[in-house]
C-alpha cells in the first residue's frame, strides 16, 4: 500500500473508530471498533508506531492533548461537540493544530504568555484575517471564534476554517514557474489592500534591518558546527546596511514553506495570515527565498517589477530569518532547520553576493 493510500486508510478508520465512540452507547461496540483498527495486518502496526510524538521546541512549551481539545469544544462551542477531533502533524512552531470536522481547525498557542497579551494577539490575527479575505483569488483561512482558557490549557485559543492543500514542505514547488507566477499574485494582491495610513511598528522582521544586528550576532554563535559562519558574517555585513527608500506596504510576513499550500504546482492557499500589515514591501521576497529554484524566482522578481534595492532588502529579511531557523530548531524541528539551510545555501550562491 502506498503512503498516500495508506494515510487515507488510516484516517478513514480512525473516523469510524471515533464515530462509533461517540455515538454508540454500547462499550461492546466501542471496543470491538477499535480492536478491529489495531488488529489490521498493516494499519494496527502503522497507527502505533507513525503516531506524532509532540516536540518541545521552546522553553516552558504548553501541552495539548485531544482531550483537552474535545473537552474545550464540548463545554464552550456544544454545537460542535459530535465533530472528531484529529492533531495535525506539521512544521509549524507557534501553534498545536487540531482539525475539527471536514470545515474547521482548532489552533493552541505553544510559548506561553501573559493572559493579556494573549487576548490581545488572537483578536489582533483575527482582525488581520478578516482583511485579506476577499482580497485575492487564493483561499485563505477565515477566522471563526476565539475560544477561553480552561481544562488545564491556560490561554485563549482559536477556532479558523480548515483549508485543503499539502504544505509547501511536503510539495516543494521550487521548480515551478506557474507556482512563482502564483506567488507573485498574491503577493501583489496583499500589497494592493489599503494601509489606512498605519506605519510599521512591531518589533520583528519588516522595518530597519539594523535593529537586528544582535539577533543576528546570536544567531552566528549558535551555527558555530552547523554552517559556515565566517562566510555568512560578511553576508550580513553586506545586507545590513541596504538604505531604505520604499514606504510601508500591506505584506503577509511569513512567506516559509508551512505556510503555503500546493497542489499540482500551482498555490492553493496561504495560511498564518495573522500578521498581515505594513511592512517594507520587500519582506514578503522572503518567499522567493525559502520557495523557489534561481529560474522561478526570477519570473517572481520580473513579475513585480522589483528594483535591485528592493530584491536586495528581500534577500536580506531572508537570510535574518532562515539564520535563525537552523540553529533553533536543530534539534527539535529538523525540517524547520533544514528549510533554513536550504535558504541560506540559495542566497550564498547567489552571485549579487559574490565579490
Amino acid at each position: 500500500m502506498g503512503s498516500r493510500a495508506l494515510a487515507l486508510a488510516q484516517r478513514v478508520m480512525w473516523r469510524q473508530a471515533e464515530l462509533v465512540w461517540l455515538r454508540s452507547s454500547s462499550v461492546w461496540w466501542r471496543a470491538r471498533c477499535f480492536i478491529t483498527v489495531f488488529s489490521h495486518p498493516r494499519l494496527g502496526s502503522e497507527l502505533v508506531s507513525d503516531a506524532p510524538v509532540p516536540r518541545s521546541m521552546h522553553a516552558g512549551q504548553l501541552a495539548v492533548s485531544v482531550e483537552t481539545v474535545r473537552a474545550l469544544v464540548a463545554d464552550q462551542f456544544p454545537q460542535w461537540t459530535n465533530l472528531i477531533v484529529e492533531p495535525v502533524s506539521s512544521e509549524g512552531t507557534v501553534n498545536a493544530i487540531f482539525r475539527l470536522g471536514d470545515r474547521l481547525a482548532a489552533r493552541f498557542p505553544l510559548q506561553p504568555k501573559e493572559l493579556s497579551v494573549a487576548w490581545t494577539f488572537l483578536r489582533s490575527e483575527a482582525e488581520a484575517n478578516r482583511e485579506l479575505v476577499g482580497r485575492t483569488r487564493f483561499p485563505v483561512p477565515e477566522p471563526v471564534t476565539i475560544g477561553e482558557p480552561g481544562y488545564g490549557y491556560p490561554l485563549p485559543w482559536s477556532i479558523q476554517t480548515w483549508l485543503d492543500g499539502v504544505t509547501a514542505t511536503i510539495d516543494d514547488p521550487g521548480g515551478s514557474a506557474k507556482f512563482a507566477n502564483d506567488l507573485a499574485e498574491f503577493i501583489t494582491d496583499v500589497r494592493a489592500i489599503d494601509t489606512r495610513g498605519r506605519l510599521f511598528s512591531r518589533t520583528g522582521r519588516g522595518g530597519d534591518l539594523r535593529a537586528h544586528d544582535e539577533w543576528v550576532k546570536t544567531c552566528l554563535c549558535r551555527s558555530e558546527g552547523l554552517a559556515d559562519v565566517s562566510s555568512l558574517s560578511k553576508i550580513w555585513q553586506k545586507l545590513r546596511d541596504l538604505p531604505r527608500t520604499a514606504p510601508d506596504l500591506m505584506t503577509h510576513g511569513d512567506l516559509v514553506p508551512g505556510n503555503v499550500l500546493v497542489s499540482a504546482g500551482r498555490l492553493a492557499g496561504v495560511l498564518d495570515c495573522g500578521g498581515l500589515g505594513p511592512a517594507d514591501p520587500a519582506l514578503d521576497l522572503v518567499g522567493a527565498w525559502h520557495l523557489l529554484e534561481t529560474g522561478p524566482r526570477r519570473l517572481l522578481q520580473d513579475y513585480l517589477q522589483c528594483d535591485h534595492l528592493e530584491w536586495k532588502r528581500g534577500k536580506a529579511w531572508a537570510f535574518e530569518q532562515a539564520l535563525g531557523l537552523v540553529w533553533y530548531y536543530a534539534d527539535t524541528n529538523p525540517s524547520m532547520s533544514r528549510i533554513g539551510r536550504r535558504t541560506l545555501d540559495r542566497i550564498m550562491a547567489d552571485e549579487d553576493l559574490v565579490e
